[in-house]
């Protein structure tokens, strides 16, 4: 009986619910603004309009079916938009395109969130192939979306034609449109107005006031995970169902994690906010007079986490141009020591704009299994703070977070490298006042004279240079004689530090690794023993 009562009760709530949304079905207005146009509708195309808004309505059940999707994915579709400077607005093509079916497939073999077909995904750096497809991945693809539009945008000069571009294909739409919309900023729709196009318009209708309305505590969880991995330990580790990640993973083709770093999804309860690189807490750090400055005594605890630098897109490719991002950027690994002309040549940038994308000196080396940007960098961070480690140098760190160089100095009011120390806190994002102190914190010291452990029977000698920004990181960390452990293949992290019996954390922090833990064959690793 009590089972009869609550089930009644649901089905009164979802009865409630799906007539509350058929009641409240949204009318097609004369003008819209989207992007940074403003669309004026005639009455006749008001009408076209309405009827696919109503036909959205018109199955409440599936409806809100969608909108539950909409709800768990759209954050993670407006930040990458964002990312891109793409804007938000071009979120409901997705919709349209797939109604956020991760694994949806058209007639055409378009396939994912955004029906990208595979040569067009490959062009924008998603992977596709017999183990990991991109095109099923929402941050990925999502990410591809962005970079296909804002191309075409680019050429259209127009948000309109843009959109109807990536139904028909650049070429399409400048054959289709010609330059008549070119920097317009008021668009008349009318009966002869592409159907693409009044199709967006409806799903933008449809869902614009529905985003976050209904919407459970539920939220989609996004961890870094290594791989060769499989859903069955990963579902014991994050305590869901095998299924429920394949469910929300069609991105691994076979149902497994192959080698390599990757987000997985899962949905959880509760707020999920994004964790920053670093965070504060309330409680008091424990007194340490002898390692904490005067200026730090009574300051917040700080916690690091090593998120930077962040790397997506298709890593088993990233030494190569247009296949990786790095921090949001557009970057690329470097496969070998090598002089940045050479660098410059094989990635096809000129050497003078690849210095100045990566705030390096003339002469300095291209180091093996460094990430550089071949896209402008930012002038903050997406995290607010950052305490210096030891070997860190200002460049490693505008580096690591993507922010230009001559910003992270100015933010800070430091000048020179012999100015930063281990345990200061550096801002990221907002300037320090005049006169303010920059605080330091207690970090983790390694040892004064580290016992090196010969990995090959090779050894190097560290250049020395004067006034370097390097200077910092060999007084801090390698000494000026060090050995290394050249990386073979199939080898990873954890199978070296258990070689050398160091931690995972131990070597990225030496080899300044960052979280995806990508290391390359050939790499150098500098191993030290406490």
């Amino acid at each position: 009986m009590k089972f009869r009562r609550i089930s009644f009760i649901w089905t009164l709530l979802l009865f409630i619910q799906s007539g509350y949304l058929f009641a409240q079905i949204p009318q097609v207005p004369s003008e819209i603004e989207f992007a940074d146009l403003v669309i004026r509708i005639n009455p006749q195309a008001k009408r076209e309009i309405q009827l696919d808004v109503d036909a959205l309505y018109r199955n409440p059940t599936y409806f809100k079916i969608k909108q539950d999707r909409v709800n768990l994915y759209m954050p993670i579709i407006e930040r990458e938009l964002r990312s891109q400077g793409v804007p938000e607005d071009l979120k409901y093509l997705a919709i349209q395109e797939s109604g956020l079916i991760p694994d949806a497939v058209s007639t055409s073999n378009a396939v994912g969130f955004w029906q990208f077909k595979q040569g067009t995904a490959e062009e924008v750096g998603l992977r596709v192939d017999g183990q990991v497809d991109e095109r099923k991945n929402i941050i990925t693809s999502s990410r591809g979306a962005a970079k296909y539009l804002k191309k075409h945008q680019a050429v259209m000069d127009n948000w309109m034609t843009a959109v109807v571009s990536y139904q028909m294909g650049l070429g399409g739409a400048k054959s289709y449109f010609g330059n008549q919309y070119s920097g317009k900023k008021v668009i008349e729709i009318d009966r002869n107005s592409h159907w693409y196009f009044k199709k967006f318009l409806a799903h933008k209708v449809a869902y614009e006031g529905q985003i976050g309305v209904f919407a459970s505590n539920q939220k989609l969880a996004e961890v870094q995970i290594q791989g060769p991995t499989t859903f069955s330990a990963l579902a014991k580790r994050f305590g869901v169902s095998e299924d429920h990640l394949k469910e929300f993973n069609k991105w691994a083709v076979n149902g497994k994690v192959p080698a390599g770093s990757y987000t997985l999804f899962y949905v959880a309860s509760g707020s999920l906010p994004v964790q920053p690189a670093i965070t504060q807490n309330q409680e008091k750090p424990k007194t340490n007079t002898s390692s904490q400055s005067a200026s730090s005594k009574n300051s917040p605890a700080y916690k690091q986490a090593n998120s930077y630098p962040r790397i997506s897109g298709n890593t088993t490719q990233a030494s190569k141009p247009n296949q990786i991002t790095v921090n949001e950027l557009d970057g690329v690994q470097a496969s070998k020591t090598t002089s940045q002309t050479k660098f410059a040549d094989e990635i096809g940038i000129k050497e003078k704009k690849f210095r100045k994308l990566n705030d390096l000196e003339p002469g300095e080396r291209v180091e093996i299994g460094k990430y550089y940007y071949t896209e402008k960098k930012k002038a903050s961070a997406e995290v607010e703070t950052h305490i210096v480690q030891p070997g860190e140098s200002l460049w490693s760190i505008s580096q690591k977070y993507g922010v230009r160089l001559s910003s992270l100095k100015s933010k800070n009011r430091i000048r020179k490298e012999t100015d930063l120390k281990p345990g200061m806190v550096l801002n990221l994002r907002e300037p320090r006042k005049r006169g303010e102190e920059i605080p330091v914190v207690p970090i983790s010291q390694p040892k004064e004279s580290p016992k090196t452990v010969i990995a090959t029977t090779e050894t190097y000698q560290e250049p020395v240079q004067t006034e370097s920004r390097y200077e910092e990181r060999e007084t801090n960390s390698i000494s000026t004689s060090s050995s290394y452990h050249t990386v073979s293949k199939g080898e990873t992290l954890y199978s070296i530090s258990k070689r050398y019996g160091v931690t995972v954390d131990q070597l990225k922090s030496w080899n300044q690794i960052g979280s995806q833990n990508i290391i390359s064959v050939g790499q150098k690793l500098v191993i030290f023993k406490p």
